[in-house]
């Protein structure tokens, strides 16, 4: 899972990335809201956290702008103020929640498990499913029937994003920015090689999906018999 974080505060966006890197989510920080805008419009984040009092654009213009592109990643806006009227104003813009300054740790993470839970992108239990075998977001095993196996960071950070498109076709593009990050001086062969780690892992498991290679486009996560 990728999650943008859009916040001037510095020591509060580091804290935050921080606590959500540990949560084993991946996070890209910007500090105003132009940088905030370049990103957030890349198509690749799960979450977007934008902070409203923010230099060179704040954050309903920048929710205004993004929302003109994007209209289903969840947006949460992260502010220290707490007036009704900047709540009602910012949900009417497009956020699907709000959380006010100071807040626990626990409720933002509890508010992005409820985002991403209402996108059908994260079960409850904190596994992915899909014929039968297992994704663990937590201890990053793969596993089908009895049998399983450790990933790697990078391996694991594939295969959630795999498994989250099931049967759709990633690009190698989107996969570079899931899992390296935008602008990362990554190439396609990078790629190659970590697909090429995790099919081994699925025939070592014994897994009936099989990751296949769409000639000119990417990949596409399906049965053995899809």
């Amino acid at each position: 899972m990728r999650i943008l974080l859009v916040e001037d505060e510095r020591h509060l966006a580091e804290a935050v990335c921080h606590l959500l890197k540990a949560k084993k989510y991946m996070v890209d920080c910007c500090y105003d809201g132009e940088s905030g805008l370049e990103y957030g419009l890349t198509g690749i984040y799960d979450v977007l956290i934008l902070d409203i009092m923010l230099p060179k654009k704040n954050g309903f213009e920048l929710l205004k702008e993004i929302r003109l592109h994007d209209r289903t990643t969840p947006i949460l806006l992260l502010t220290a103020k707490d007036q009704v009227a900047d709540k009602v104003y910012g949900l009417d813009l497009g956020a699907d929640d709000y959380l006010t300054k100071p807040f626990s740790t626990d409720e933002l993470l509890a508010r992005i498990r409820a985002l991403l839970r209402r996108q059908g992108k994260l079960l409850v239990d904190d596994r992915l499913e899909m014929n039968g075998t297992t994704l663990n977001l937590s201890t990053h095993e793969l596993m089908y029937q009895d049998k399983k196996i450790q990933l790697g960071i990078k391996e694991f950070n594939l295969m959630s994003c795999l498994m989250h498109h099931k049967n759709q076709i990633v690009t190698k593009e989107i996969l570079i920015e899931k899992v390296w990050g935008y602008d990362a001086d990554v190439d396609y062969n990078n790629v190659e090689v970590y697909i090429s780690f995790l099919r081994k892992k699925l025939q070592f498991i014994h897994s009936s999906l099989r990751i296949k290679t769409v000639r000119g486009m990417g990949y596409t996560l399906g049965g053995a018999e899809g």
